[in-house]
């Protein structure tokens, strides 16, 4: 079936339209969209709205580049504009919580997916079965990658481990519905953080803290934008990516040919030196008197192109695919279900906060695409926290995926 649309331009509109929509509603006075997005939030529909277009064949996100725009040209110049405002002094005084929390969620998912596919393999070997590039274990390597890192290590993964396309393509859409469907559930704890604070008997002070300060800071160089306070934001975030993009290639091209055993650490991507540099840069700014841009609306601006990227990813999801092959999304869901426990058993015994849960679980499931929202959407000003955490996660990804995939490989029937 041919889709409805597929001119990228009229794509954008549409995109843009459905953002618009959500954002005026969710903040409408109006006691229907209240009640409705006290139930749905609001970053969900982001994701939502726009993968009923792919669902109902009104567009072909694979032969669109909106996404590949948004990741690779949007997403380093947010990264760079929600990091400008970072104060890294208050950020590490929230202690090793975070930390704990996010290699928690790394170790979820790298055990994760062995122990999904023995339990998975004791009902329904048939499932977790095939041989040569058909072999399941190996196109869930590539999901390891993605859940540990990002869309670069994914790519890693299939690259080592070589699964057919046919089984690589059903493994994404695995991957994006599984991770999506938690995402829903991270951001309806969101609303719920006080009492889940409460059960994990979490002390938030430091994050609130950090929050105050960061709100307090953001007030206090508040003012109306001009033209030339906006021009300069775009200035400094598309500026510094074009010098991301233009250091990346060499880096990763030196890695490639000179220290090629570092490609599991992600250092042969250029993907991952551009995620790398733009969030240095930022960190960099956060430094000078850039820092009062903030005031300007410069993690606003940043906000706004994270929230297209994640429209873009939403559309790359079908949802009637979850009936195509309801066996993998079983092992997906199994999978995910073991990186929640260990998560929730963590955070019980260090007594963590929900919110270095939800964002220790996003910088692995979500990377820079999702974490640094997930953050906001406890407070705006704590995006750069899912930033920081997030690069981690590109950092160890391969490695991790690669570790998960020789595991599974162990297991597999």
């Amino acid at each position: 079936m041919e889709p409805l649309i597929k001119n990228d331009t009229v794509l954008l509109g549409v995109l843009m339209v459905i953002l618009g929509f959500i954002f005026k509603t969710s903040s409408s006075k109006n006691p229907f969209w209240q009640k409705f997005y006290k139930v749905i939030p609001m970053l969900l529909m982001c994701y939502f709205i726009p993968s009923l277009l792919t669902t109902f064949k009104i567009v072909d996100a694979e032969n669109s580049n909106l996404y590949y725009i948004a990741s690779r040209y949007l997403l380093p110049a947010s990264l760079i504009l929600l990091t400008l405002s970072i104060d890294l002094k208050e950020v590490l005084k929230l202690g090793p919580k975070a930390l704990i929390m996010f290699i928690t969620g790394t170790i979820g998912v790298v055990i994760g997916g062995p122990l999904a596919i023995l339990i998975v393999s004791a009902f329904s070997p048939e499932t977790i079965g095939g041989v040569g590039p058909e072999a399941v274990w190996k196109g869930m390597t590539t999901i390891a990658g993605s859940w540990i890192g990002g869309g670069a290590n994914q790519a890693a993964m299939y690259e080592i481990f070589k699964p057919s396309d046919s089984l690589y393509s059903i493994m994404i859409t695995v991957d994006v519905i599984v991770a999506e469907i938690w995402m829903a559930f991270l951001l309806i704890g969101v609303g719920k953080s006080v009492q889940l604070d409460r059960f994990f008997k979490a002390d938030a002070t430091a994050v609130n803290v950090l929050k105050k300060k960061m709100h307090d800071f953001s007030l206090r160089i508040a003012r109306i934008p001009s033209l030339s306070d906006l021009m300069v934001i775009l200035a400094i975030g598309f500026g510094l990516t074009g010098l991301a993009h233009l250091f990346s290639g060499g880096l990763a091209g030196f890695f490639q040919e000179n220290l090629p055993i570092l490609e599991r650490f992600s250092l042969t991507s250029q993907f991952f030196w551009l995620i790398v540099l733009a969030t240095t840069f930022g960190l960099i700014l956060s430094f000078t008197k850039a820092r009062n841009y903030e005031g300007a609306g410069a993690s606003k601006i940043g906000s706004v192109f994270i929230y297209f990227l994640v429209a873009t990813i939403g559309m790359k999801m079908d949802i009637f695919e979850i009936f195509s092959n309801p066996g993998l999304f079983v092992v997906g869901g199994i999978w995910m279900l073991i990186h929640v426990i260990l998560l929730i058993v963590m955070g019980k015994i260090i007594k963590a906060p929900y919110f270095f849960l939800a964002v220790g679980s996003k910088a692995n499931i979500g990377g820079a695409a999702s974490a640094p929202v997930v953050a906001a959407a406890f407070h705006p000003s704590l995006a750069p926290v899912g930033v920081l955490l997030a690069v981690l996660g590109y950092a160890l990804g391969t490695y991790g995926a690669w570790v998960c995939g020789l595991l599974m490989q162990t297991v597999a029937p």
